[in-house]
């Protein structure tokens, strides 16, 4: 169960950086720029994997109270998805703003 969030997570992750690689396909293309792009994603995957698995540790899950169960087993698959989500938006977030300010077209 460790793993179910990053399986359910990873198609989505898989979208966003084919669209963060061919959303670069509109500017001119180098391999320094290529080169940039791919280690941004992989870092990303990376950084993804990372907090998700260690979210699943931090994870606690509440006891049985008066009234029965709470809501707290859905929590240990909710909340690694939620911080790999983040660690990974954040990392192509950052990644585009340097992409930007590095190769930019200076007006003529």
């Amino acid at each position: 169960m460790r793993y179910l969030s990053l399986l359910l997570l990873g198609p989505w992750l898989l979208v966003l950086a084919w669209a963060f690689w061919a959303w670069s396909r509109s500017f001119h293309v180098t391999w320094q720029r290529r080169l940039y792009d791919a280690m941004a994603i992989t870092l990303a995957l990376i950084a993804a994997a990372g907090f998700a698995l260690s979210a699943y540790d931090d994870v606690a899950i509440q006891q049985v109270g008066n009234f029965g169960r709470e809501s707290g087993g859905i929590w240990k698959q909710v909340m690694p998805a939620l911080y790999g989500y983040g660690a990974f938006a954040a990392i192509l977030t950052t990644a585009v703003m340097v992409r930007r300010m590095l190769w930019r077209t200076r007006p003529r």
